[in-house]
């Protein structure tokens, strides 16, 4: 198309030379010389067209070559897109075939997984016949002895897994705990007073019982209304004996009566005096003992009421044990402990020190210890963490900072180490009595022996009931309940025994 637009260019420009040569010649004419020049200008004008036209030709040439390759090409893609869809359309086909063998192959395994099904059941429950039969069981019963058997092999899996992360626990944590509690109790040991109500006074000689005694007991009841005490002076030779519940006032009327038979000068105005001047001078006393216990321990201002309240607590006593030395050996323990685990030292040795502050007022004010302490402490300013420990070294609340559960365990320690306390003998029995009656409740105990003064059970288990694995969780379980039901100082270790015995005759 574009060579023939070319031609007919050609052809306007040649017809359009020759007109413009024909109108100048008509409209006058030119030399010669002009018409010859233009003349060749003409031919030379159609060369280049005849030139530019075979280029065109050639161009156009080129063209229908590219365009008939460019037919080829696409004629042969066209039949080759037919080729494949031809095989697609065959593969199709072959698909929705497979497809329908599929289906059809499916609904027959549903079949015969119904029937299966069906031939499972009926020959299960045929099954369950004979076996009930057999073992003269209901299927109810045999779910039961199933289940009771699982149940057993699960508990002991369980008591498997409580007995090795006890081991585990214990493997890590005995060799530092026995650490830090052995250099609390070796670094604080101190002696212990055992006080008791009366007091005894070495006479010089019988005849100065009649002297304290008086003209028809004029001295002796002086003496006994002054002190608030029992005086007896009875056939014991050479002693009077002071008796007061109160260790203050038995203390003021030991030492008033030493004093009056050291003088000599026995009647009831000097015994006033006497009983006065001593009593200022144990308060006195009484309060450098305080001092002297707060600097002890590294206890700094206190209050001077607090001092005085720790200074009583030399004269008073639980089991035997002397309350200010329980309360030093307390706040030593404690500041130990908490110097090794990273608690705060002085206030686990500030509240180891008062926990036991309000027995100083217990014959003074209606109260528990602990109440009449957390008044009296927080009245004269000590610090809440104090106080929080001081509350819960007898778990009247429960310990919420490192440095209240330190101060129980330094309280256990002191009372519960060996020779710290005593108690009456009936009441200790009835305690021993009290924890075996408690362990023999438990079903597979044979026997159990309290030995070691109540620190330790050992129990007798029953080999065909218990096996190795449950022992483990019987101990846990006599724990717990001891901890729940009895009262007891320090703690109680819990050992089990199992031996399996088996005898035979030779006859």
């Amino acid at each position: 198309m574009n060579m023939e637009w070319a031609l007919i260019l050609v052809s306007l420009l040649v017809a359009g030379l020759a007109l413009g040569t024909m109108l100048w010649i008509l409209r006058g004419g030119k030399s010669k010389t002009q018409l010859e020049n233009e003349r060749e200008e003409q031919q030379q004008a159609r060369r280049n067209a005849e030139n530019r036209a075979k280029e065109l030709e050639k161009e156009t040439q080129e063209l229908r070559n590219k365009l008939n390759l460019a037919e080829t090409q696409l004629s042969s893609q066209a039949q080759e897109l037919t080729r494949q869809e031809i095989q697609l359309e065959a593969r199709s086909q072959l698909l929705n075939e497979k497809d329908q063998e599929l289906k059809a192959r499916r609904q027959e395994l549903a079949q015969q997984e119904t029937q299966m099904a069906e031939a499972c059941q009926a020959q299960a429950a045929e099954q369950a016949e004979k076996l009930s039969e057999i073992a003269r069981l209901s299927p109810e019963e045999a779910r039961a002895q199933i289940r009771a058997e699982w149940e057993n092999r699960l508990q002991a899996e369980v008591a498997h897994k409580i007995r090795a992360a006890q081991a585990h626990i214990q493997e890590q944590s005995d060799k530092l705990a026995g650490k830090i509690l052995a250099q609390a109790i070796q670094r604080c040991a101190v002696d212990h007073i055992v006080e008791t109500t009366v007091a005894a006074v070495n006479l010089p000689s019988e005849a100065m019982k009649g002297r304290i005694i008086g003209r028809e007991g004029r001295n002796i009841r002086a003496f006994e209304l002054a002190t608030g005490v029992d005086l007896i002076v009875d056939d014991t030779p050479d002693v009077a004996m002071v008796s007061c519940f109160d260790p203050i006032r038995r203390e003021v009327a030991r030492r008033a009566l030493e004093n009056l038979i050291a003088d000599g000068r026995i009647h009831p105005a000097r015994i006033e005096e006497e009983v006065e001047k001593v009593r200022a001078q144990l308060e006195d006393y009484l309060r450098e003992e305080g001092e002297a216990a707060a600097l002890e321990v590294g206890i700094y201002g206190l209050h001077p009421e607090i001092i005085r309240l720790l200074g009583h607590l030399r004269y008073r006593s639980s089991y035997g044990q002397n309350i200010l030395q329980h309360s030093k050996e307390v706040a030593y323990a404690a500041g130990i402990m908490a110097a090794e685990i990273g608690a705060d030292i002085q206030i686990a040795r500030r509240a180891g020190l008062l926990h036991d502050l309000g027995k100083a007022l217990t014959y003074e004010e209606v109260g528990t210890h602990t109440a009449l302490g957390i008044d009296a402490a927080r009245r004269w300013g000590e610090k809440p963490e104090v106080l929080h420990a001081m509350a819960a070294h007898h778990f009247d609340v429960q310990p919420m900072t490192l440095e209240a559960v330190l101060v129980q365990v330094a309280d256990t320690l002191s009372a519960a180490r060996p020779g710290a306390r005593r108690e009456p003998v009936e009441k200790f029995m009835q305690r021993m009595q009290a924890l075996e009656k408690l362990v023999d409740s438990f079903p597979g105990v044979q026997k159990s022996y309290v030995i070691q003064a109540g620190r330790e059970v050992r129990v007798m288990i029953d080999p065909d009931q218990i096996s190795e694995d449950q022992m483990t969780q019987l101990a846990f379980e006599i724990a717990q309940k001891i901890e729940q039901e009895l009262e007891y100082p320090g703690q109680i270790k819990v050992s089990l025994l199992r031996e399996l015995r088996v005898t035979q005759f030779a006859r």
